[in-house]
């Protein structure tokens, strides 16, 4: 490395948000990003640690040392270059990661791991600045033609592979524009959604073809698509949401998560969605049941939406502050963890099962009905217990069901193709072997959530670019 004793002589030091007050006024991103000197200092930590478990930590391996160093050496583009390398979109992944790879760092044995997400997402955008990301156009093509179903990040990896490598690709997508959970799930607070857009120019260049508010199944047949094209990608989302049937579920005010965030960042985007149609925290008691990040999405939104009050509940025990080092480096610990719209605001409720949703008398939720839990470990498995007498009410004129997916939708593109499913309900394909990544129908692949369930937006690029290389291998061949 440049500077073995760089973590000896910087401390780390990261990002930081605007204040609560400020951020909580709109919809735009508010991370305050560190200058490039500073940037170079902390890539100058990157100890000469021998074994890189951060390569191993991150989904997509990036090649951490390497780019650390080479920004320490004041060497951006090549930087550039080597982080492009094993990641299409790193300015996806520099906003909204969870960074396993800072938790297997060897600086996080003491809880100073290099700041490696900023470190990306600086290079990255310098990048874009400097005009260095331009698009990679082919120099001979296959005639050999790709349809790529779902445009989320699993979709934009695998079409920009394919069509860098020469063949026609077509991406679809139902939802009006594309971009997937990324352009209509995360809320523009964390991703703004010019970051897609410019993305999508440099695909559009390399000839990517994407047809937005097309439903595969519904708006086109499954039918025509198998005798039009050589190779087919499913990279859909796990979309069916886990429900909640308890009393009261059908109560006005109750909605999944993905419909409450949709309406909000289709409004904020567009300003399209009509008041009927809406809906909104404003002036509410919010109770969000869930908490992963699709819930802490939605107490962001319901803030700036400016909700009376949030509570988040969640029916697991509160997790330790610390992990144990001894028994989890260097690999991703259970412990507690506080997002940006936890800290603006929001009461937080650990062991609490949500019994029934109260009526107000005219179809409108005005209550949840929960009682604590206890957790206790009998042979290795955890068994939940309701403890007596403990039941209380919350006030809540809006219900947010954030409690994760548990497979994508099966009714019209998946029925339709008959492709094999696993036992929890995915498309079923290996990752490994000849046939990686292809589904029980020749030709037909899958790769992302659609393939391996809900997960991270590392894990889904991943997906995407080792399953164009097995579709490139089988259009080859």
């Amino acid at each position: 490395m440049g500077k073995v004793t760089g973590f000896i002589e910087t401390e780390r030091k990261d990002r930081v948000y605007e204040t609560v007050e400020n951020r909580t006024v709109h919809f735009n991103e508010f991370t305050i990003p560190l200058s490039n000197e500073e940037i170079r200092a902390q890539g100058a930590r990157c100890m000469d640690c021998g074994i890189p478990f951060c390569h191993t930590g991150c989904p997509v391996n990036n090649i951490i040392p390497d780019w650390n160093d080479l920004v320490y050496q004041d060497d951006w583009k090549t930087a550039s270059a080597v982080l492009h390398s094993t990641n299409n979109f790193p300015e996806f992944t520099g906003r909204i990661c969870p960074a396993p790879c800072e938790a297997s760092c060897t600086l996080n044995i003491d809880d100073q791991p290099v700041t490696i997400k900023t470190i990306e997402h600086s290079i990255v955008e310098r990048a874009w600045k400097e005009g260095w990301i331009q698009p990679q156009i082919p120099k001979h093509r296959s005639g050999k033609k790709a349809a790529v179903i779902g445009s989320g990040p699993s979709g934009l990896a695998c079409a920009q592979q394919l069509a860098r490598a020469g063949h026609t690709v077509s991406l679809y997508e139902k939802q009006p524009r594309s971009g997937g959970l990324l352009r209509y799930g995360i809320p523009d607070f964390k991703l703004d959604k010019k970051i897609i857009d410019r993305r999508m120019a440099q695909m559009k260049a390399e000839g990517v073809k994407f047809h937005s508010g097309t439903h595969v199944g519904v708006d086109i047949s499954v039918e025509w698509l198998l005798k039009n094209f050589d190779a087919v990608v499913l990279a859909g989302g796990s979309e069916k949401p886990r429900d909640l049937p308890v009393p009261g579920r059908s109560l006005d005010g109750v909605h999944f998560a993905m419909d409450f965030l949709r309406s909000n960042t289709r409004r904020v985007q567009t300003n399209s969605v009509p008041d009927d149609e809406f809906i909104s925290a404003e002036s509410k008691h919010v109770v969000v049941i869930g908490g992963g990040d699709t819930g802490s999405d939605c107490i962001g939104t319901s803030l700036r939406q400016r909700a009376q009050s949030v509570t988040q509940i969640e029916i697991l025990s509160q997790p330790p502050e610390k992990e144990d080092k001894a028994l989890t480096w260097p690999n991703w610990p259970h412990k507690m963890r506080t997002s940006s719209s936890q800290e603006e605001g929001c009461d937080r409720m650990w062991d609490v099962m949500t019994k029934a949703f109260v009526d107000d008398g005219n179809g409108n939720v005005r209550g949840v009905e929960c009682i604590k839990v206890a957790w206790t470990n009998v042979d290795g498995k955890w068994m939940m217990k309701e403890i007596e007498g403990s039941e209380f009410e919350l006030k809540a004129d809006l219900v947010t069901l954030a409690m994760g997916f548990v497979h994508p939708v099966h009714e019209d593109l998946l029925e339709e193709l008959g492709v094999e499913k696993d036992v929890r309900g995915n498309v079923s394909a290996p990752t490994e072997g000849e046939s990686a990544y292809q589904t029980s129908m020749q030709g037909v692949f899958s790769a992302g959530d659609m393939r391996r369930g809900q997960s991270l937006v590392v894990w889904a690029i991943q997906e995407g670019r080792q399953c164009a290389e097995s579709v490139d291998r089988y259009l080859r061949n």
